[in-house]
């Protein structure tokens, strides 16, 4: 639509299916770059990924012409699908159902492009699960436990 600009910061998150730690430092590189590819082939600005073996942060500029959960579930699905071709792993490998979308002002990318880069050292003080509750409570959003992605709090490499 002609005269219509936006500027939305989103970041997403989403976890492993079950309680294993999958995604190896060996191969999440080129894991890293497919997603990168998956969001700007839907005109979303990659401004960061990065994770743990069993959690995911990436960070957009969102283009409102794709609504979320579609772009989530393109991300999961032909990423569950890359994994499973290059064999990257000999176990089960899928993602877990669910998500968390964050949204940020412009003047707050810097700050959360650090923390999506410091991943393993912010890990070194906080569990996984203790991360996703901070951000949903810093949000004010209303959560059940029973509804909370399974939670490994040990990294393994």
């Amino acid at each position: 639509m002609a005269n219509t600009y936006t500027q939305l910061d989103v970041q997403l998150v989403f976890a492993v299916k079950g309680r294993e730690s999958l995604i190896h430092k060996s191969w999440k590189e080129e894991l890293y770059k497919y997603i990168t590819g998956i969001v700007q082939n839907h005109k979303h600005k990659m401004l960061r990924i990065n994770g743990m073996p069993d959690h995911v942060h990436i960070h957009i500029g969102y283009n409102p012409n794709q609504l979320v959960p579609k772009l989530v579930e393109e991300i999961k699905t032909s990423s569950n699908s890359f994994i499973k071709e290059k064999r990257f792993t000999p176990y089960q490998f899928s993602w877990q159902l669910g998500y968390g979308a964050f949204s940020y002002g412009r003047s707050q990318r810097d700050v959360v492009i650090r923390y999506i880069d410091n991943q393993e050292e912010h890990h070194r003080q906080k569990t996984f699960r203790e991360e996703y509750i901070d951000m949903l409570r810093k949000f004010e959003v209303e959560y059940k436990d029973e509804y909370l992605f399974d939670f490994l709090d040990v990294y393994e490499w």
